[in-house]
């Protein structure tokens, strides 16, 4: 019946070539073959994955699903290694529903389908087609953080569910499988994202929460749909987090932790180093106690001063900031955790990934935003399509400059290359998306060029002496 399909499938495409036919459908088994290959190793995982990477080897043919099969071969070899231990901590202590549809829907619909897709998109619209789109379904939230990123948004936004719907319907097609949901308190809107998840079975939804709208019943629907993650946001222990968020959050995220612990669902932490937390964050003890409570992943992210309570002397300081990439990289070599840091990953990321090339904001305006940090927008959703909303000229002028620096430690148009979000908003004639735009691009580029230029000094420093080891090393 399968090669019937596949039979069919050819012949109808051969009206647009028998070549193109040939192809669709050697793609559309490469695709249903690893599909199966995915559930086959779920169902024992220890015995079968070691098999199924010959497989997959086979099947890979854009040269980074190579280099993630080759990654996933060599943490294989070590079972005492961090990396092997999270792997079978993933396989083994996730409910097999949420371990069968997130396999599928980030490895084989997010990677190998979605990302040749992307680009072929790419090439026919002239602009980059990204990997995910963030958007807020309300600005409201239940908590009152100090320093809030999307604080100075008017707090009586929403996207409604048939935008939310049409996005990820027209993402899909362009190859875009992941969409990330923030807020605002994404939770405060949990009914429309439960259907969203459950109308777009084959994408996964990332929601960024507080956590303290986290119970049994949400839990048991994430269980359901299998297509749902949360990344809970956390400054630290209890008596930091409670200090900006308010008495006896942390202790409601601690519980939120536990339920999705033992239902089985993967899920993360987020969190912002600022000036008065960064050693905390990077403390073992912190890292430990996620471990512990079974989260998967962290989001580091550097407090940037936008939104509410603007505090320059919030941030972290450039040393606190490099500390912290060497801090997460020691922990990437010894602990069963995979952490992100948004700003100092830049490298990996060949710098900057908003404005369209990798992720973009939609805020729950319908603004249509580079990032959830710049809030700058030329186009509203709720009046275009998404396509329309990648050929904006906001996205083209960063496109164009992207990376903003040969430095990839200084990935940010923001805080680390403000002269050159001032080009691009001047460029492009965009318009600030804030409740309160008293200042101007030019005030706030002028305002943060100090902590740039301080960053820039010890970032190139950074930079020489690696780029000074690698140049030894290719000596020897």
């Amino acid at each position: 019946m399968g090669l019937g399909w596949v039979y069919i499938f050819t012949k109808e495409t051969a009206a647009g070539g028998e070549e193109q036919g040939m192809n669709l459908a050697e793609t559309f088994v490469g695709e249903k073959l690893l599909e199966q290959g995915v559930k086959f190793i779920l169902r024992n995982p220890e015995r079968n994955l070691r098999g199924i990477l010959g497989i997959a080897e086979k099947l890979a043919r854009e040269p980074h699903h190579r280099e993630m099969v080759a990654a996933v071969k060599r943490v294989l070899q070590d079972k005492e290694s961090n990396w092997y231990k999270f792997a079978q901590r993933l396989l083994t202590q996730t409910h097999p529903n949420i371990r069968q549809r997130l396999a599928i829907n980030f490895f084989v619909n997010s990677t190998f389908i979605g990302v040749p897709r992307q680009k072929e998109w790419a090439t026919k619209l002239g602009v980059s087609v990204p990997y995910a789109i963030l958007m807020d379904p309300t600005e409201k939230c239940n908590l009152n953080c100090l320093g809030c990123w999307a604080g100075d948004y008017q707090r009586t936004q929403e996207l409604d569910l048939a935008t939310m719907d049409r996005i990820a319907t027209e993402g899909e097609k362009l190859g875009i499988y992941f969409i990330v949901l923030s807020g605002g308190e994404p939770l405060l809107r949990r009914q429309d994202i439960l259907t969203l998840a459950e109308r777009h079975p084959d994408q996964v939804f990332h929601v960024f929460t507080n956590g303290t709208l986290i119970d049994e019943s949400f839990v048991q629907e994430m269980v359901r749909l299998g297509n749902i993650t949360v990344a809970i946001s956390l400054e630290g222990f209890e008596e930091t987090t409670d200090a900006r968020r308010g008495k006896g959050v942390f202790k409601k995220v601690m519980r939120a932790m536990d339920l999705l612990r033992e239902n089985g669902a993967v899920f993360g932490a987020s969190v912002t180093y600022t000036r008065k937390n960064t050693e905390e964050l990077g403390s073992e003890a912190f890292i430990d106690m996620l471990v512990d409570k079974g989260v998967a992943f962290v989001w580091f992210f550097t407090y940037i001063p936008i939104g509410k309570d603007v505090d320059l002397e919030m941030m972290a300081t450039p040393e606190q900031r490099a500390w912290m990439f060497e801090r997460i990289t020691y922990f990437r070599q010894t602990k069963p955790i995979f952490l992100v840091d948004f700003w100092n990953d830049g490298e990996a990321s060949n710098g900057c990934i908003a404005g369209g090339r990798r992720y973009f904001h939609i805020n729950a305006a319908g603004e249509v935003e580079p990032c959830a940090f710049v809030h700058y927008s030329t186009c509203n959703i709720k009046n275009i399509s998404l396509i329309e909303a990648l050929q904006n000229p906001l996205f083209r002028a960063y496109q164009k400059r992207q990376p903003f620096h040969p430095n990839l430690r200084r990935p940010c148009p923001l805080i680390d290359n403000p002269e050159m979000l001032r080009e691009i908003v001047h460029e492009s004639g965009a318009y600030c998306t804030q409740l309160h735009d008293e200042e101007t691009i030019d005030e706030f580029a002028a305002k943060l060029t100090p902590y740039a230029q301080e960053w820039g000094r010890l970032a190139d420093n950074i930079w020489e002496e690696k780029q000074s080891t690698l140049r030894e090393a290719q000596v020897q």
